[in-house]
């Protein structure tokens, strides 16, 4: 018997279905989308990951219903269902940039199950799935906003614990270039903070220059022999804001 005949099954789809829609219907995985059985199943889509995951024919057998796992020992089926995960994980990463999981994608984007991105000017933009690192254990999975081009945290705990390679450091990438039409048009709008109806950096900017006119006045007056103790401070106030006139109008 070949390879690819131990991993697929003889035995109908019935546990496929169940494996699958039971992990897909896991609280958590709402990322997730499902994956063909004939893509799970064919050896060069498994390229690389026998390093990752142990015993990947009876894990392949776990996920397309191959293995009565009521008839392992709880430590072996704890085992099998944790790597089950793993490589389904691993597998999504690379079908979701397929022609196939680009179009299944698609569906989930447009019905914003992976969020709305949390920026306002941003208006409620749909997000995208990502990232950090191609490698297991590095980060947890991110949010990338198309408007913005920014990475946001899933607001979901249960989201927030997906590792990222099971997403990828390519796929929001290969998405839009698969569809174009749903590059969105960049804000221009920016947030400035005000105070009083003015810009905070300028704001801030002349308050700083103020206490420097203050500083320099005091100094010439004390070089001048005047107790700045017995100017009254409206003089100080005065001058400052008619220097700060000078200044604003030379402007």
């Amino acid at each position: 018997m070949s390879k690819e005949e131990e991993y697929t099954s003889d035995s109908g789809s019935d546990f496929t279905e169940f494996w699958i829609d039971w992990f897909l219907g896991t609280k958590g995985n709402e990322y997730f989308v499902d994956i063909d059985v004939e893509y799970i199943t064919d050896k060069f889509n498994l390229t690389g990951l026998y390093q990752e995951v142990e015993k990947i024919p009876q894990v392949i057998d776990v996920i397309t219903d191959g293995l009565k796992i009521e008839e392992l020992t709880d430590e072996e089926r704890e085992i099998l269902e944790f790597n089950a995960r793993l490589l389904y994980g691993l597998i999504h990463s690379r079908y979701i940039i397929t022609a196939r999981g680009l179009t299944k994608m698609l569906e989930k984007y447009k019905n914003a199950d992976f969020g709305y991105c949390s920026r306002v000017f941003c208006q409620l933009q749909h997000l995208l799935p990502v990232g950090l690192s191609d490698t297991t254990g590095v980060s947890a999975v991110k949010l990338y906003c198309p408007k913005c081009e920014d990475l946001y945290n899933p607001k979901s705990s249960r989201h927030s614990l997906i590792d990222g390679a099971f997403f990828g450091t390519s796929f929001p990438g290969m998405f839009l270039q698969a569809f174009p039409h749903l590059v969105p048009q960049h804000s221009t709008e920016r947030y400035v903070p005000k105070i009083f109806g003015f810009n905070l950096h300028d704001y801030s900017k002349i308050a700083r220059w103020q206490e420097l006119q203050r500083i320099k006045l005091e100094t010439s007056l004390i070089n001048k022999g005047i107790n700045t103790r017995n100017v009254p401070n409206g003089f100080k106030i005065n001058n400052e804001e008619n220097e700060i006139d000078d200044e604003i109008d030379g402007n």
